[in-house]
C-alpha cells in the first residue's frame, strides 16, 4: 500500500493532467464566431463572391484613351467640356447616348467628334471623310487640262471669319494661357455685348461656374465664342446671329466687377481674341 504522502502527489498529478486537459480542449474546439449586429437588428454581414468585387465599368470605357474620346473628370460639366472641345454639349450628349444629358460620372467616356468624322492624328484636327462619289479615272496618256470656266471658286477656309469687337469699353486684362483664356473688357452695366461674327447660339445660361450669365455662338466647324458675366441675355439657344447684333447686356455676374470675359475657341483650344479682332 501506498502511504499517505504516496496517495497525496498521486492525487495532486491526477488533477493537474485534468486541468491541463481541459485548457488544450478548449483551446483546439472554439466556438464558431457569431455576428453580434444581426441579432441586435442590424444589417448582417454578407460575404461577396470574388467576382462581384470587380470594378463595376462605366458606358464608353472601352474607348478611354481613344482620338476623338474623352474620360470625365472630377468637376467637369457637359457645357464645359463642349467648350473644351469646340462642340455644343447636346451634340456630345446625342453621340454618346447620353439617357440623361445632366448627369454624367467621373470616369465616364464621351465620344467629343461626330461618328463620321475621323482624326488627323498628327495634330487632332477633325475633318469630314469625302463622299463626293466614284472618280472615274481618265484613260489615255494624259489627262485634259481644265479649263477656267469649269474651275469652281475656291471654298471660304473655316479661319476667314471677318470679326469685330463684341463691346466698345476698354481691355482691362489681356489673353493668358494659364490665367486668363480671353480678354476682360471694361465698361458699365447694361452695355451692348454684341456677336463678333456671325453664327448660331449654341448655349444661353448660368451652368458653368466662373462665366456667370454666358452666352456660347458656334461660328463654323472650327470656331466658338463665349461671352461671360453679362446682366441681361437677349437671345435663345439655336438662333441665328449676325455679326454685330445685340445678343446681352453688361453685367458682373459671378464676377468681382462689371465686365465682359470673351473667349475665342479654335477646335476647342483658346486662342488670343486679339490676334483674330481688328485693331482699333
Amino acid at each position: 500500500m501506498f502511504g499517505l504522502s504516496a496517495r497525496l502527489s498521486l492525487v495532486f498529478v491526477v488533477v493537474i493532467s485534468a486541468v491541463l486537459a481541459g485548457c488544450g480542449s478548449r483551446a483546439l474546439n472554439r466556438a464558431p464566431v457569431e455576428d453580434r449586429g444581426a441579432r441586435m437588428g442590424q444589417p448582417e454581414s454578407v460575404v461577396l463572391d470574388p467576382a462581384t468585387l470587380a470594378v463595376q465599368q462605366l458606358p464608353g470605357f472601352e474607348n478611354a484613351g481613344k482620338p476623338g474620346y474623352y474620360t470625365v473628370k472630377p468637376g467637369d460639366t457637359l457645357i464645359r467640356i463642349g467648350l473644351e472641345h469646340g462642340q455644343v454639349a447636346r451634340d456630345i450628349a446625342r453621340w454618346s447616348n447620353l439617357e440623361n444629358p445632366n448627369r454624367i460620372e467621373v470616369g465616364q467616356v464621351l465620344r467629343v467628334v461626330p461618328p463620321a468624322a475621323v482624326i488627323n492624328g498628327a495634330n487632332g484636327v477633325v475633318a469630314k471623310p469625302v463622299t463626293s462619289g466614284t472618280v472615274t479615272p481618265v484613260t489615255g496618256a494624259t489627262a485634259p487640262a481644265a479649263t477656267a470656266s469649269s474651275s469652281a471658286p475656291a471654298p471660304v477656309g473655316d479661319d476667314d471669319i471677318d470679326w469685330i469687337w463684341p463691346t466698345n469699353g476698354a481691355v482691362l486684362a489681356g489673353f493668358d494661357e494659364v490665367k486668363n483664356k480671353g480678354l476682360d473688357i471694361g465698361g458699365v452695366a447694361g452695355d451692348p455685348v454684341v456677336a463678333a461674327a456671325d453664327g448660331r447660339v449654341v448655349y444661353v445660361g448660368a451652368g458653368l461656374r466662373g462665366y456667370g450669365n454666358l452666352i456660347i455662338l458656334k461660328h463654323n466647324n472650327t470656331f466658338l465664342t463665349a461671352y461671360a458675366h453679362n446682366k441681361t441675355l437677349l437671345i435663345k439657344e439655336d438662333q441665328a446671329v449676325r455679326k454685330g447684333q445685340k445678343i446681352a447686356e453688361m453685367g458682373s455676374s459671378d464676377a468681382d466687377r462689371v465686365k465682359l470675359h470673351f473667349e475665342v475657341r479654335r477646335q476647342g483650344k483658346p486662342v488670343d481674341p486679339a490676334k483674330y479682332l481688328p485693331p482699333r
